[in-house]
């Protein structure tokens, strides 16, 4: 038998064994998919890399289906160049089967990128553009983050709360969340804004925040835009049935519904 070490942890191994073999059954997960025990390794996946450190020998990458065991063996199991090289080849196997569920499923549970994009979002800018064009908040931007885009807020403030984003979005990757009286504007669990919500002076329903009247009021003597009258704290059903001349300015006028 040899003595091993794993993750800092001695154990005992029958030597000359697969590395890998000796892994799984001493209770570490580490993925791979064209190994079985068997027949003679072909190291394609290279899914199921190791650090590996025998004897003087300076700590190397290794597949461990394609390493066997050797008395005084130093294995580390998770790393960042471990994590990164575990990328490589998922990337590489996805190239070939991109649509495969095992792949997928592979890269869920070890937390590794496929390089998709999951948040629904499909970087049309229509949130970053209504909001600059039409609201005036410029409270979203486009950010790279390891080499991918990601529409996220531009600082903590701008946003008023006025949910035209999430109305806007053609794939629903930003959501409104109104509850116990405070309005959440997400998109993927990144906060964009958080405001408390006023209530419509005339049903008393909360309907709008105090940031988002506050901006129209700065905007109410601004003649070129469309919707600068006079207008009440109401929300859109009041407005619709009490209203003077056609629609007043509400939230719901710069709400732009989803075709």
């Amino acid at each position: 038998m040899a003595k091993i070490t794993i993750d800092g942890k001695e154990f005992d191994a029958p030597e000359n064994t697969r590395l890998l073999t000796t892994l799984t059954e001493k209770g570490f997960k580490i993925p791979s998919l064209c190994f079985h025990h068997a027949l003679t390794p072909a190291a394609s996946c290279k899914l199921c890399v190791v650090e590996v450190k025998i004897k003087d020998q300076p700590p190397s990458a290794k597949l461990s289906c394609a390493v066997k065991v050797q008395d005084g063996m130093e294995v580390v199991t998770e790393s960042a160049m471990i994590h990164k090289m575990r990328n490589e080849a998922l990337g590489n196997l996805l190239k070939m089967a991109p649509r495969s569920e095992r792949l997928i499923q592979i890269a869920e549970k070890y937390n590794l990128n496929t390089g998709f994009i999951p948040d629904g979002c499909i970087r049309c800018k229509l949130c970053i553009r209504v909001c600059k064009e039409v609201i005036g908040a410029r409270a979203l931007k486009m950010e790279k983050r390891q080499g991918t885009n990601y529409i996220v807020p531009r600082e903590e403030g701008d946003c008023i709360g006025c949910g035209t984003c999430a109305n806007i979005c053609p794939t629903g990757a930003i959501r409104i969340v109104d509850e116990e009286e405070v309005r959440t504007i997400m998109i993927r669990d990144e906060v964009i804004g958080r405001h408390p919500l006023k209530r419509c002076e005339m049903c008393g329903k909360r309907f709008a925040t105090p940031k988002f009247l506050s901006h129209l009021d700065e905007r109410e003597h601004d003649a070129a835009h469309p919707e600068a009258k006079e207008h009440g704290r109401f929300c859109s059903t009041c407005i619709k049935l009490y209203s003077r001349k056609n629609q007043r300015l509400t939230p719901s006028a710069f709400s732009i519904p989803r075709s």
